[in-house]
This record gives C-alpha cells, sequence and structure tokens, in this order.
C-alpha cells in the first residue's frame, strides 16, 4: 500500500493544462491555496486489486462538517470589522467604535452627537462608582386591555420583548448619584425602549423621583429622550404630565430648589409639553430633534409649509425656546460649575 500528500504546485499545473485557470489558481495567496488544496484533497491511497490485477484509487475529501465550520469562520471574520467602526449619521464617515465612546459618541470628524443609552449616559454623567437606582422593580401593566393584531401590549408581547432587548424594566432610570462630587436626583429617559414613550411606570417613577429630592433638597436633572405619552396607556399616559408638573411645582416653588432638563434628540409630545419645559434652566444638546407635533402634523394642519430645520435645537436655541446649548462633553462641568454657584449664593 503506498500512500502520498497532495502536492498543492502539480493540482495547479493539471488544472491550467486541463481547465485553462491557471491564471485563478496563480493570483490565490499562500494561505488560500493551501486552503484550497486541503478543502480539495486530503490523502490518498493506492491500492491493487488481487483478482483482476486492476488498481483503482480512492480519494478521502475532508467531512463537510468541517468544510462548512472552516467557511462559516471565515465569514464571521469578515464580518468582525464591521462591528468596529459606526457610521455617523451626519457626515456619514467611519469611527473607530472604542474611540467613538472614549468621545461620548461625538463624531470626530464633524461633531455631531450620535445618540447614546441610558446606561451610557449615566456613565458619562455621575461619578464612578456613586450611582444608586430607584424603584427598579416598577413594571408597567395593560390598564386599558390595549388590543392590536400587529403590535399586542399585554403578557409576553412587546413590552417584554423590550425588557430582555433593552435589559431595563420601562423607559427611564432613576436614582441619585455625585456629579463632580455634587450629589443630585436624576433622571434619564431611554428612546431605546419604546420610543422612551411614558406611561404610567414612567410617570410615577419620575414623581417619585421629584419628591425623593424635594424631601433631601437635591438638585434635580431629568434627560428627556421621548416620542411622547404611550397611546397604548390611553389617557392615563396623559395624565403623567400633570401629576409630574405638581410635583415639580412642589420642588421648585416651595424648597426653591433647581430643576435642570435636559433635551436629548428626540424630546417630543407630552415630555415636550410638561416637564421638558419646566425647568429653572433648560439645557439642549446640538443637533438634537425638539417639537410637540410633528413636521408633516403641523403642515397638514395649518395647510403650509415650516421651515426644514425648524426643530432642530441649533434654530429653536435662536429663537429663545431654551437657555443653554452645550455639547456632551462638556455638559457635566457645565452642570457642576451651575449647582456649586446655587449652593454657595443659598
Amino acid at each position: 500500500m503506498e500512500r502520498w500528500q497532495f502536492n498543492s504546485t502539480v493540482f495547479k499545473k493539471e488544472l491550467g493544462r486541463g481547465y485553462g485557470i491557471k491564471k485563478l489558481t496563480d493570483n490565490l495567496s499562500p494561505f488560500n491555496s493551501s486552503a484550497v488544496s486541503d478543502g480539495y484533497v486530503s490523502k490518498c491511497e493506492r491500492k491493487t486489486s488481487s483478482e483482476g490485477g486492476e488498481s483503482s484509487t480512492r480519494t478521502h475529501a475532508k467531512s463537510n462538517d468541517l468544510t462548512l465550520r472552516e467557511r462559516s469562520s471565515d465569514l464571521d471574520a469578515t464580518q468582525k470589522p464591521k462591528h468596529l467602526w459606526v457610521q455617523c449619521a451626519n457626515c456619514y464617515r467611519l469611527n473607530y467604535k472604542k474611540f467613538l465612546k472614549s468621545q461620548m459618541n461625538i463624531c470626530e470628524q464633524c461633531g455631531y452627537h450620535l445618540k447614546i443609552n441610558s446606561l451610557e449616559r449615566i456613565e458619562v454623567s455621575i461619578d464612578p462608582g456613586t450611582w444608586d437606582p430607584m424603584d427598579e422593580d416598577l413594571t408597567p401593566l395593560d390598564p386599558i386591555g390595549f388590543h392590536s393584531e400587529e403590535e399586542p401590549y399585554k403578557d409576553k408581547d412587546r413590552v417584554d420583548s423590550y425588557q430582555r432587548k433593552i435589559r431595563l424594566a420601562e423607559a427611564v432610570q432613576t436614582g441619585t448619584g455625585q456629579l463632580n462630587g455634587i450629589p443630585v436626583a436624576i433622571g434619564v429617559m431611554d428612546f431605546c425602549f419604546m420610543g422612551g414613550s411614558m406611561g404610567s411606570v414612567v410617570g410615577e417613577k419620575i414623581t417619585r423621583l421629584v419628591e425623593y429630592a424635594t424631601n433631601q433638597i437635591l438638585p434635580l436633572i431629568i434627560v428627556c429622550a421621548s416620542g411622547g405619552a404611550r397611546m397604548q396607556e390611553g389617557s392615563l399616559s396623559l395624565m403623567q404630565m400633570a401629576k409630574i408638573s405638581s410635583a415639580l411645582f412642589q420642588y421648585q416653588s416651595n424648597k426653591k430648589l433647581v430643576y435642570v432638563p435636559i433635551l436629548t434628540s428626540p424630546t417630543a409630545g407630552g415630555v415636550t409639553a410638561s416637564f421638558g419645559m419646566l425647568g429653572n434652566i433648560i439645557i439642549a444638546e446640538p443637533n438634537s430633534y425638539i417639537a410637540f407635533a410633528g413636521k408633516k402634523v403641523i403642515e397638514q394642519t395649518l395647510n403650509k409649509k415650516i421651515p426644514e430645520d425648524s426643530q432642530v435645537s441649533e434654530y429653536l436655541f435662536q429663537k429663545g425656546l431654551f437657555d443653554l446649548m452645550v455639547p456632551r462633553n462638556l455638559l457635566k462641568s457645565i452642570l457642576s460649575e451651575l449647582f456649586y454657584s446655587e449652593q454657595t449664593s443659598i
């Protein structure tokens, strides 16, 4: 019995002579050519038949499972670079993901503020090791028995899927922490959870946060990122506007404390119409979408066109809708200076 190893050079010559694909195989790199040869032939063994004196050659190819594993690993290798880069929504240039995170998701090329979730917002706003969450066990129910064949709301439905995907119980995180050493109460809305919509649980968590800040005499920050009231809870979601506003009245008027809402992209609907615009000092991030109703709704109602950028923070800042427009990387220092000056004035 004679054994021999497959020779890739001989294999390429035979292909070139028999099938005219020499150019194709010559262009392969050494890694690829060996992969091709190993993928086709592993080893051959020659065996002589005792009866007819005829010889037969038997070729053993590698198993299909191994070939599939090799192909899937090659596919994963080509897909991995896609997870290393993030494309800017404004200039469409690529940003290295790790560097972009260190820059608080601000595009290095054009300075555009990309969206961040509530966990990332807390990480860049609160001093490390000082975050103490509140009311994490509050979860939404189905108070009006909302029914939709396309988007069911209760039981193992849309809310549960968001809770598993986002790993949050609701569209807002509330708690206390320190901002450059200053104790603060802060609520951070998360647009990734059902568009940051404000339902009964969101309203309750924010109201409890305001009441806690009132009792503990703490500065209050609410980071807004919401499409408005949650339609799946009907008028109960609209009632949250009045409930939060009433708690803020007690906080601002009776205790004379400072409340600062931070408007990020997007801030719209009932959030804009309530606690988003009730701050002592209202701050907005650059290139943020801030509105009550959408552009198309306004145009259809008024029956006329409105300016293209009329709902962008830069345009609204010129019209005096809010007090400051602060880049994300300067926001923490600006807030700490604001609260420090307020403490010293008292």
